[in-house]
Order: structure tokens, then sequence, then C-alpha cells
């Protein structure tokens, strides 16, 4: 048995185990002077430092604020090539059908991705969930998405399998982006073949679909949900990025883990996401690169909805490698308060994955905690540019 006390926090914050909706997103467990028992990578005690239990081994932090560990329920972080041109024209005016007809965009990113091999986009993606690790997530969905071709995106998922033996990872099968031509071919093909080699072979816990109307249908989308539910998956989606067709009530209607967006989301969504246990994750880092309207969180929560954020790091929208930028980010364009912002990203944010074993420091949970480097955790949501976070602890140990 390996038994750590680990003293000299100066505060420990957290919010307590499950997801947080409403004003309990607000309410945090602060411990002034506090000490933290870890056993066999599990928590074991908080408390006052004053009533600490005897421990086999003791590790002082040295006065800093100590939080959960951050977990980043929406990334993209497998990919090849760039889209620094896109950044350039994008950013020079030119719209982005040109982009695509001049060979860029999003289909750029599925040419280059569908051409790499299971190792080269493993090197790719690990420099990235590093620079995430660094920021804090002790945790981190990865989407498929770019492969179109279904070979191409069992190769994502394979690439991901690979990097989950470093790091903490869920893998999530996204279909993510509608052929131009066979459709109708596609869809089928997605239900009635990809899904359930995927599930046959265990790449995947779940499954994403973009809900749009330059994307994939309600009704497309409810049989993808259909057939991904009948193989044990469960289901996400991404919606009300640009238009609020329909895709986040049908969702919270056949009980998806989370809807991801929602900067076009109106009182419907909100209503129906408030009325239901599917988790609303805002992606701050969208609204900042694109310029585009930042998802409600403030009215969600205030609907008494399950919020969580989270960097959807990806080449073209959100080129975001900090989930303690996206909560900082948070607070400053989506209305969260600090303590908000870090309840979204720890809690809620596991049970936007499923998860109920981490993203709160109370006894049987993981210890999966950070060690700022200074004394008041509020530099975790008021930093930007700089790391406030210096130690990850997973499982009670240091990485």
């Amino acid at each position: 048995m390996t038994e750590i006390l680990f003293t000299g926090i100066s505060q420990l914050v957290t919010s307590a185990s499950g997801p947080q909706r409403g004003a309990a997103m607000r309410e945090l467990m602060v411990i002034e002077n506090a000490a933290l028992l870890v056993r066999d990578g599990r928590i074991a005690w908080v408390g006052p430092a004053g009533e600490a239990p005897a421990a086999t081994e003791k590790h002082d932090l040295g006065g800093v604020a100590v939080v959960p560990g951050l977990i980043d329920p929406h990334t993209h972080a497998v990919w090849a090539g760039n889209r620094l041109w896109d950044f350039e024209a994008r950013v020079a005016g030119v719209p982005y059908e040109t982009i695509l007809a001049g060979g860029g965009g999003i289909r750029s990113s599925i040419a280059a991705t569908a051409a790499a091999t299971v190792e080269q986009l493993v090197a790719l993606a690990r420099p990235r969930l590093v620079a995430l690790r660094q920021s804090g997530a002790t945790t981190a969905e990865v989407k498929s998405g770019y492969g179109m071709d279904f070979e191409a995106e069992v190769r994502m998922l394979r690439a991901i399998q690979e990097l989950g033996r470093e790091f903490n990872l869920l893998s999530t099968l996204l279909i993510h982006v509608p052929p131009t031509e066979n459709r109708e071919d596609y869809v089928r093909g997605v239900c009635e073949t990809l899904i359930p080699d995927v599930a046959a072979e265990s790449p995947a816990t779940a499954v994403d679909v973009f809900c749009e109307v330059e994307a994939f249908s309600v009704e497309e989308t409810r049989r993808i949900f259909v057939a991904a539910q009948a193989h044990g998956l469960k289901v996400k989606l991404h919606a009300d990025q640009f238009c609020a067709i329909g895709g986040t009530e049908l969702a919270c209607h056949m009980g998806a883990l989370s809807v991801d967006h929602l900067e076009a989301s109106g009182p419907a969504q909100i209503a129906a996401l408030a009325a239901s246990g599917t988790v609303a994750t805002i992606l701050p880092g969208v609204t900042l690169h694109l310029g585009l309207p930042a998802a409600p969180g403030r009215v969600l929560i205030d609907a008494g909805a399950v919020v969580a954020v989270g960097t959807d790091l990806n080449p073209g929208s959100s080129p975001l490698f900090s989930v303690q930028m996206a909560l900082a980010l948070a607070v400053r364009l989506n209305g969260l308060t600090p303590a908000e912002a870090l309840t979204a990203a720890t809690v809620n944010a596991a049970a936007a994955l499923g998860l109920s074993d981490r993203g709160s420091l109370s006894a049987g949970m993981r210890a999966d905690f950070l060690a700022l480097h200074g004394p008041d955790w509020r530099e975790l949501p008021y930093t930007l540019g700089a790391n406030p976070v210096r130690d990850v602890f997973v499982g009670g140990v240091k990485i």
C-alpha cells in the first residue's frame, strides 16, 4: 500500500463530487491550511492540516493552493497538416467558401490527416497533449473526424489508443463532415459498417455528430445515434454553433452525454438542456479565434443546466492548447464566475465524458490534482499568458 500525506497547502479548493447545476456550480469547499491524504492513487482524506491522520510518507507542497486536476471534454488533438494559410486569409476578410474552393478549410485537414500513418499522427499529437497536461489537464477527450473515409477514421482512433498509453484519454468517433456525393450511402455505411466495426474493436467510447445546416441533419443524426446506442456506445453532439436546427433537443431526448458549442442556442435549446441530464459544453476558444458570438454560459447556468468548458483544440477554429486558458476565457467571454468556471472544468467536464471518479478532491476519488505557483486558487481563472500551474499530479504521482 502506498500512502502519502500532502501538506503545505494554503488552500484546498474543490466542488462536490458529481455534476453540479445552476447555483450549486458556485458552491466550492475551501479549506485553509489544508492537507490531503492519498492512498493507492485515490484520495483517502482531506481536511485541516492540524487534523491530518498519520501517514507513512509526507510531501510538503510549500504553501500553495491545490485544486482538482482539470478535465478537457472536447478536443480534436489528432490531426496532420496546418491551417495557417486559412488563418491569414480569414483575417484578411476572405470568405470561408473561397478558402474552401482554394483547397483550404476543413477539407485540407481531412486530406492531410487521411494521408498520415498512425505513427505520424501519434508523433504530431504528442506535444499537443503535453501542452494540455502542463496547463492542468489530467484527463482529456480526443475525437476522430478528420478522416472522412472509414479507414482513416479508424487510424485516428488507433492513434488515440496509442497516445492513451502516455495520457489519460477518452476517444470519440466523430462523424464530422458529410461527403459532397453519395450522402445517403455514407450515412448508411456509418450506421451499418463503421460504428459496428469501432464497437467491436473498442477504440472509442462514444460517437459524436456535427449537426448543422452545412453538416448532418437532425434525422441523419438520429439514425447515427440509434446505431451507436445499439452497439453500446454513448452519444455526444456538436450543435448550435451557427444555427439551431433541433439537434440539441434531439440529443437531450436521446440521453446524450453532452451537447457542445451552443453559440447559437436560444430559449428552446437552453430549456431543453436545463431540463435534462445532458451537459452543456461551452468552447470559448472558438469565440476568441473566429469572433463568433459567445455561447450563453451565464443564461445556461441561471436556467439550471449542467455547464462544462473545454478547449476544442483543433487546427481551424480553436488552436487553444491550454485548458486553464479555456477556463479563464469562460469567465471573460461566457459570463461564468471563477467558482463556476472551476466546476465547469472539473466535475462537470467529467460528467460530459460519463466519468464519475474524478474532478473533485473528495474521499474515494482519483487523486488527480494541481499545485499552483501561488497561495490563492483564483490565480487559475485570473491568469492570462502565463501558466499558474506548477505541478500536475495524476493518481497522486507528480508528472
